[in-house]
């Protein structure tokens, strides 16, 4: 498990690499605010991508006497860098393109490279960003697909610059500092999304989603008279669940620990890499 998420987390290393010295190479050339802007985010989520491999390696340490839970929350905590890196690109993005319109200084080189590049990062992006989704939902790994969402976001932000350099190959410049504003707006909804995640997590918010599922799995079963104090908290790919239930009070000692683990199987094929603690009490 740990090899794959690492593996993929690496191939994604190796991909920002190339993009972002590629980008940068071609914006350079042209003078395409689009591309550079393009250039500096690939930077971005090349660190996020490196911290993304090293959060992967720590976060599946198994617990310690120091850290009972695990490592976890190192991938929430890779994540919410990654926010951080992601509103820096903003910044930089709007100033320039700002700067731009306002001094009408938007004129740019276009050649073929000016595609070539665009284009092919939204192919590397786009294999890529699938790859990622589809470990990160097998592991429920937050940093995987924290580093996914960035290069599914690179796709629409990259289309948004293939098209300010279609309308600059016209004469219309002013489309290329509009499109990185456009590459910016993107980030910035995508910056909120994911800091808001990392944020609910490290705050240990309740997934309702799992609160959910537990309730509606302790409803199915007729002696569970009532049940209490739910809580449930998320540590990187882990799940922590506990609750009180109340049986019977003639019911035998093995019949209660016997009831508890059928509780336990069923909500472990549910939730996966959940640790579930039932404390069963006499219903008065």
């Amino acid at each position: 498990m740990v090899a794959e998420k690492k593996k993929v987390a690496l191939i994604s290393v190796f991909a920002a690499v190339f993009l972002t010295v590629f980008k940068i190479i071609v914006g350079i050339l042209t003078g395409s605010l689009g591309i550079l802007s393009e250039a500096l985010h690939s930077g971005l989520d090349l660190v996020a991508a490196i911290i993304t491999y090293f959060s992967v390696r720590l976060s599946d340490k198994p617990a310690d006497s120091d850290h009972r839970y695990g490592h976890g929350k190192i991938e929430n905590l890779s994540a919410l860098i990654e926010t951080f890196l992601l509103l820096i690109t903003c910044a930089w993005i709007i100033y320039e393109a700002v700067s731009r319109l306002l001094s009408g200084n938007t004129h740019i080189e276009i050649n073929k490279w000016s595609y070539i590049v665009v284009i092919s990062s939204i192919i590397i992006d786009y294999n890529r960003s699938r790859m990622l989704f589809r470990v990160a939902k097998k592991h429920n790994s937050q940093a995987l697909e924290a580093d996914a969402i960035h290069f599914s976001t690179d796709i629409w932000s990259s289309t948004v610059v293939l098209f300010g350099l279609i309308c600059a190959n016209y004469g219309w410049y002013f489309a290329d500092p509009v499109a990185a504003l456009g590459v910016a707006s993107i980030v910035l909804f995508v910056s909120y999304q994911l800091g808001k995640r990392a944020i609910d997590v490290l705050l240990d918010k309740a997934p309702m989603d799992t609160v959910a599922i537990v309730e509606q799995t302790l409803s199915n079963y007729p002696e569970v008279k009532q049940f209490h104090d739910l809580k449930v908290r998320t540590a990187g790919a882990d799940t922590f669940i506990k609750f009180n239930i109340h049986l019977e009070p003639d019911l035998s000692l093995r019949q209660v620990h016997e009831l508890c683990d059928k509780i336990e199987n069923e909500l472990g094929e549910l939730i996966s890499r959940s640790e579930i603690y039932i404390h069963a009490e006499p219903q008065e």
